[in-house]
């Protein structure tokens, strides 16, 4: 969810920024009339990010700026940094910016974005506290102090943010997405699917509410018409990965083995560390009974996530199938390892046992918790 919130935010951010910039230029300035550094540093083209740096750069270097004008050219080269993915060189560039003017808002929120892709959930929240402390009207930090929340599952601090965040931008659809994204967490579906479609009309060339509002009718178990919003997310991003794992993980519903292996072979060509894709690609190939197949697929969502304990129950679960019961209870032992509260690797390790002969060791006796049941992701 926060790789896909992002980009929107830079969009933004992108946007904001050069309105900021336009607005507050220091009368007689050398940029009275952009520039053409000027214009691709202020994103007023929309420009590449490495455009948008070289275009801060030069104006950085020109000499001829006043200190709030630098402080503004360093804030957008540090989103150009971001957009780029070089953090390190973006957070300098904020850094910068705040010491020029330090009543500057737009790099608290800059930093706040950058710690919150670091996962630095307590430190981008700081950040963005101090934003809004420098300007309470600003919906772009609370949608960010929003996504910091909910990546920490404080999702009454996000809806409240998010809410903030509408009423101060009713036309800003990322945090309706955001919104409805924190109820679906909560699991308000019935509250969550009104924000989806109200991002999806303020933005219908979002792919994330799409996404967001397929997943709610995932969730009641209305697959054709998830399949369908899936569909048209990945219309809108083709390559959005997620979209293509959850489209995957309804056709599975659907038992649409086939067409739930296509999608998340795609998802998997877009972003080879996806784990739930690995483990979802697992439960169909085990579905199939090709239990070789989806050994090697949950062996890969470990091998991307070491910790991750669903797919150590998942593997164990396919050697179970194929009677190797040994492996089967050296994966249920790793699943209780990494999450001792994990019941149904507990209860499939006791059935392993059983089947071992082993029933000192076997204190459980129901049947085998199938992991059939598959993940999609926000």
């Amino acid at each position: 969810m926060a790789t896909t919130l992002r980009r929107i935010a830079i969009r933004r951010v992108a946007a904001v920024a050069a309105a900021v910039a336009a607005g507050i230029f220091t009368a007689g300035s050398a940029s009275a009339q952009l520039s053409q550094a000027w214009t691709w540093c202020v994103n007023k083209e929309k420009a590449s990010p490495d455009l948008q740096v070289s275009g801060c750069t030069s104006v950085i270097q020109s000499g001829k700026e006043t200190k709030k004008n630098l402080s503004i050219a360093f804030n957008n080269r540090g989103n150009g940094y971001r957009a780029k993915g070089d953090n390190d060189n973006a957070i300098a560039d904020y850094t910068q910016a705040i010491r020029l003017d330090p009543k500057y808002a737009s790099p608290y929120n800059g930093r706040g974005n950058v710690y919150q892709d670091k996962k630095d959930y307590d430190r981008a929240i700081a950040e963005y506290n101090q934003a809004i402390r420098l300007d309470p009207g600003y919906a772009l930090a609370y949608n960010g102090r929003g996504n910091a929340y909910q990546a920490k599952k404080d999702y009454d601090h996000a809806i409240a943010d998010y809410t903030e965040s509408i009423r101060l931008d009713p036309q800003y659809s990322s945090p309706h997405n955001g919104r409805g994204n924190a109820y679906r967490s909560k699991g308000d579906i019935d509250r969550a699917l009104p924000d989806y479609n109200e991002a999806i009309q303020l933005d219908p060339r979002s792919a994330f509410p799409y996404n967001g509002r397929a997943n709610v009718y995932f969730d009641k178990k209305d697959y054709d018409r998830a399949i369908v919003d899936y569909g048209e997310s990945i219309r809108v991003d083709p390559k959005y990965a997620t979209a293509f794992n959850n489209r995957g993980l309804a056709y599975a519903r659907k038992s649409d083995y086939d067409r739930a292996i296509a999608d998340y072979n795609q998802a998997l060509a877009l972003d080879p560390q996806y784990a739930v894709a690995y483990d979802n690609r697992g439960d169909a190939y085990l579905s199939k009974s090709d239990y070789d197949r989806a050994i090697a697929d949950y062996s890969d969502a470990m091998r991307v996530d070491p910790k991750y304990a669903i797919a150590y129950n998942d593997r164990g679960y396919a050697y179970a199938r194929k009677k190797d019961y040994d492996r089967a209870i050296a994966d249920y032992n790793e699943a209780i390892r990494i999450d001792p509260s994990y019941s149904a690797a507990f209860n499939n390790r006791s059935n392993a046992y059983e089947n071992k002969g082993q029933y000192a060791q076997a204190p459980r006796r129901s049947a085998p918790t199938s992991p059939s049941s598959g993940r999609n992701t926000g």
